[in-house]
This record gives structure tokens, sequence and C-alpha cells, in this order.
């Protein structure tokens, strides 16, 4: 820096040569005043040649001569002055400088450049010096003060488009180079541009959101930004447009207010409403000045309407994000596997504020509000499959209850789906798409809950019947539980799942007893009281579950226990065809094993029930309900095989 604001010192400093130099002609002084003598001597000379010669023609001769000779004395002595007058070239150049003539020096400085100059050496720190002074002519027409000048910033706008013009001619030239990189001006309207940047950046209202920042807040914020930096900078734009310089002076300023909008809209504590905030605006402020901010429009090629269509569409896209994220947000907390999902009408409120609020300001942007919003929701789906099927990795009790909410959390999703379609625009291919995902995703997790359920019950009926544990009562109690936080109205879907896992239970339940009774050797009594105990159970259980509209469950347990507690041989054939209407799947095998619980039964009328069943079975083999032909009894194990075994 030293060097720099030394430079036109230098330059002056080589006027002590030129000083050195006035000495030597001051004392050459009498030789001039001798030269002097000797014009007037000639002058005299002249004037009696013309009085003297008597002939005309001859006088006129003597009169042209004399002014010759004259002429070439005063043409001699005004070379000479000049000579001895000469200021150096850096002087002079450092005097355009000072005056705020720096096009000139430019010029002047072009000529140092020239091969065969003995000034290419201090080019450019000539070039160092007229920047520092170019940018301090910027600065002073920036803030605005009384002694700044047009001038010096019009040269300055003539000096860039001197810089343009000679890069061109170095380009076109037979050698078609470019300038050297190290070439100072290709640097000047870089230069230029961090002086604007850095003047509008410090104009900007000092804001930083937080989270404690709410929408009144941003308000002022933006209401402050138009009321003192904008005005600001349509203040100082005439100086710059008159000078040739609107164009990187329009760029800074916007600039360095989109890199202050940005700050908003990119801050983590940006909501939506407050994005939608700064978007109306740029809108409104866009509006205000027809166009532009800093000059009246001209056309919508004009580099400042680009400009601003450019943060308006920014400003648009960060909007955008932060729909994106909140929708994402709300959508990953409402359907949290761990968690009670929230009700499918608080989604679609929150999605409906989104969408009213874009439209209160376009009904373009409410469109692109929407489009986000459906495709965020399509999103989230997609990752909601890789957390489900992690989920459905867990076996157990755990697995029952987060297979029950995930089936209701579909349900809900299907549902947000078919009401968001009326508050969106779906495409036809986007509503297939979500309807094949939510029936395959449904399918598989009933498919995993129902296999989950068998299992669990098939584990704690293995030894029911042997011990007198209450491991069947708790897995009966924890479904109730499971399925009474079923949030989801008691909708067809539902009713066929709560009488699937019926069915399951009371089918495992006649599998293990029909396996057990024929090993026992337990009083028969007990087994009968225990099947009364837990039917009353199960019959509690599933209808407080299911809707006092739905249909009555088929009864496997009952239809049993009202064949075996029949008073007489009558009373069983009547509770048998009652039973073969009902499930129609009852093998030989399950007949005589029930019989064997029965316990007192005389051998003729055993044969009477099993002729009754060989006599009705095949008449009602249509019948839908087949829940015994899934119940297996092993031959070996009757113990009547002689007779009755199949």
């Amino acid at each position: 820096m030293k060097k720099i604001k030394s430079s036109c010192g230098a330059f002056m400093g080589r006027g002590h040569k030129q000083q050195k130099g006035a000495e030597e002609n001051a004392k050459m002084l009498p030789k001039a005043k001798e030269r002097e003598k000797q014009e007037k001597n000639w002058a005299g000379k002249l004037k009696s040649l013309v009085e003297v010669v008597p002939s005309r023609k001859k006088a006129a001769a003597k009169k042209d001569k004399s002014k010759n000779e004259a002429g070439n004395l005063l043409v001699m002595e005004t070379n000479r002055k000049k000579e001895d007058g000469e200021r150096p070239a850096e002087e002079i150049i450092c005097g355009f400088i000072e005056q705020g003539k720096f096009s000139q020096a430019c010029h002047y400085i072009s000529r140092l450049e020239q091969p065969g100059s003995d000034g290419v050496g201090d080019s450019e720190s000539l070039y160092t010096l007229l920047a520092e002074r170019m940018w301090s002519a910027v600065r002073k027409a920036l803030d605005g003060s009384d002694g700044m000048l047009l001038q010096p910033l019009q040269s300055v706008g003539e000096s860039l488009n001197w810089q343009k013009q000679k890069k061109e001619e170095w380009l076109s030239s037979e050698q078609g180079m470019e300038p050297a990189s190290t070439w100072h001006p290709n640097f000047w309207e870089k230069d230029l541009e961090k002086e604007l940047t850095q003047y509008c950046t410090a104009q900007i209202p000092h804001f930083i959101p937080t989270g404690d920042t709410d929408d009144t807040a941003l308000k002022q914020h933006l209401n402050q930004l138009e009321t003192t930096f904008l005005l600001s900078l349509k203040h100082r734009s005439g100086a710059f447009k008159e000078a040739g310089l609107l164009i990187p002076y329009s760029r800074c300023c916007h600039a360095s207010l989109f890199s202050h909008l940005s700050t908003l809209t990119d801050s983590e504590h940006c909501t939506y409403s407050q994005g939608l905030l700064v978007y109306e605006w740029c809108l409104k402020a866009y509006k205000r000045g027809s166009g532009t901010w800093l000059e009246p429009r001209q056309s919508s090629q004009h580099p400042d309407v680009q400009s601003l269509t450019w943060i308006i569409l920014k400003t648009e896209e960060k909007l955008l994000a932060v729909t994106r994220k909140e929708v994402a947000k709300v959508l990953n907390e409402a359907f949290n596997i761990r968690e009670t999902p929230c009700t499918d009408a608080a989604i679609i409120q929150m999605l409906t504020e989104k969408t009213k609020a874009a439209q209160h300001i376009s009904e373009n942007l409410r469109e692109k509000v929407e489009a986000v919003c459906l495709e965020e929701y399509l999103s989230f789906l997609g990752s909601y499959e890789n957390k489900v099927r992690s989920v459905l990795q867990n076996d157990g009790f755990h697995g029952i209850s987060s297979s029950l909410q995930i089936i209701e959390n579909f349900s809900i999703l299907r549902t947000i789906w078919y009401k968001l379609t009326y508050l969106c625009s779906a495409s036809t291919d986007q509503n297939a798409k979500m309807k094949r995902f939510i029936d395959r995703m449904e399918d598989e997790i009933t498919e995993h809950f129902l296999k989950t359920v068998t299992s669990e019950v098939k584990g704690v009926l293995k030894n029911h019947f042997q011990k007198s544990d209450r491991g069947f009562g708790h897995i009966l109690g924890f479904l109730k539980q499971s399925f009474l936080m079923f949030k989801k109205e008691k909708t067809d879907k539902y009713q066929a799942l709560v009488k699937s896992v019926n069915n399951i239970i009371t089918n495992e339940y006649m599998q293990a007893l029909l396996t057990a009774s024929r090993k026992l050797s337990v009083q028969r009594r007990q087994i009968v009281s225990k099947m009364e105990e837990d039917h009353r159970m199960l019959h509690t259980i599933f209808k407080e579950c299911l809707s006092p509209t739905a249909g009555a469950l088929k009864d496997h347990i009952k239809a049993v226990l009202e064949l075996i507690q029949a008073p007489d041989a009558e009373g069983m054939k009547i509770a048998l065809i009652s039973v073969l209407r009902q499930f129609p799947g009852l093998r030989e095998e399950h007949l005589n094993t029930v019989l064997d619980i029965k316990g007192s039964l005389h051998q003729e009328d055993r044969v009477a029930l099993l002729k009754i069943f060989h006599d009705n079975c095949r008449k009602i083999e249509t019948e839908s309900n087949l829940l015994f032909e899934d119940i297996e009894v092993k031959p070996g194990m009757c113990k009547r095989c002689c007779c009755f075994c199949c």
C-alpha cells in the first residue's frame, strides 16, 4: 500500500532530474538574453533591407528572403522552448489521475506499454494508482459526499469501457491473444463489483432469524428493507446510470439483496409462513417498481428485470423446499410406528392451510405447493415402507401390536390420499401408483399379523390343557387391548381382521383340544370346565372388539360344548346336525375325539351318531365354513381306532 501511495510521489520525484536541468537552464539565461538581442538585430536588419532597396522587385525578393529567414528562426526557437519545457509522461499521468480524468490517464499509460517505450516497467504501478483513485471516486459517489463530482464517476465508466475495448483489440489482432493475466485492468470489473457489493451489504438492516423469530418481527424487517435499503439504492442509482455503471451497480445490489434473503429462507428456523412472507414481499416490491427496483422498467430482457425475476424464482424454490421439509416432518411425526398415529383430519388440515396460504398470493404458487405436497406424500410412503419392513422382522407380542398399528396407519394414509386428491390435482398415474402400493402393503402386513397371531396362540395352547397357567388368557387380553387401540372406525376391513383372528384362535384351540384329549388321563369334566371358561372369555373379548352391528362369529368351541353337554343321545343327535350345518369341514376323526371327551356314551349311541354323520356330511359339504378342515387328528392316537378311525 505504501508503494501505491508513494507512486505519484515517485513519479514527481523524477522532476528532480528536471529541476536539475532547470538549474542548468538558469545558468544559460545570459545566452538566452543574447539570443533575444540577436533576434532584435535580425528584425532591424530586415526592416533596413526593405527601406534601402530602391528596386521594387529587388526589395520584394529581399523581403521574402528576410521573412523566410526570420520564420525559420522563430520555428527553431519554438522547438527549442518546447524541448527545454517538456514534462515527463509519468507526471502528466499523475496529474490526470489526481484531477479524476481516469480515462485520459488510461490512454497515456497505454502509450508507455507500446514496444520501444522506456516506461513499460512503470505501467503496472500507474495502473495500481489509477485503480485506487477510481475506487475512491466510487466510494464518494456511494457515500453521497458533498464534494463528489459526476465527472470522476463518468471517467470510471469510460475507463472500464476502455479496458473492454483494449481487450477486444488484442483478441481481434493478428496474434489473437488475450491480455496477460497480470495486466492490472483485467481485475477492474471484479474490484468494482467488490466495492459495490461491500457497500450494498453494509446498507442492509441487521437481522438474524432465530427460533424465537415470529412472523411479526420478520414483517417489520422486510418493511425496513423497503423503506431504507431499497430507497437508498435507488437514490444512488442516478449517478451510476449517468456514468454508464448502472448494470454493475444493479447486479451488485441484487446480489447483496438475494444473499440476505437467502439467509432468511435458508435458516433452519424458517417456517413455511415466514418463507411465504419473504416471497410475497419480493413480488410486491417488484410490482410496485413496475418490474425493477432501481429504474423504470424497459423490457423483459433488461438486466434489472432479469435479475429481479431470478431473485423471485430462487426465493420461490426455497419456499417450496421449506414446504417439502415441513410436510415430511409432519408425516414422519404423525406416523411414528412406536406412537399412536394422528387422524387423517389433522394431516388434511395442515395441507389445506398451506395451499390456501399460497393461493392468497397467486394461483400459480398454489399449484406448485400442491404438487410439492403430493410429491412429498408419495416420497414419504417410499421411506415408510422401509421402516415397516424393519418392524415386520419383530415377532411376539410386540410384532402383533406394531403390525396392527401399521395396518391402521395405512388405512389412514389411504383416506388422506383420497381427500388429498380432492384438494390437489393428482395425476392418474400417481393415483394408480398410490392404490397399488397401499393395497400391496396392507396385504403383506395383514398376512404377517395373522401369521404372528397363529404362532403365538399355537405356542400358548401347546400345554394349555395340561397346565393351569394363564397364558391363553394373557394373549387374549393383549389382543383385546391391541384391537381397542385400533382407532380406525369399525370398517369392513377391521371387522374381517377381527373375525380372522377369532377363527385362528378357535381353530388352534380345537386343534389343541382334539390333540390333547387323546393323550390326557385327566378327568373329562376338567376339560369341559376349562373349555367353558375359555369360551366365555373369548366370546366376551371378541364381542367387545366388534361393533354391535357385526354378524355373529362362527364358534367351534360353543358347538362342541353343546354336543358334549347334551343331556342324552337324542340331544346329541340334534346338536350333531347343527354342528354339521355350521361346520361342514368336520371329519369323522374329529367326531370320535369329541365323543371320547363326552365319556359316558353307550356304544350303540356312538354308532347312531356316526351314522347320522355319514348321512348328513355329504349333503352339506358345499357350505362355506370349513374351519374344521385344517384341524388334524393323528389316526394312531384314537382309542377306538379299530372301529371308527379312518
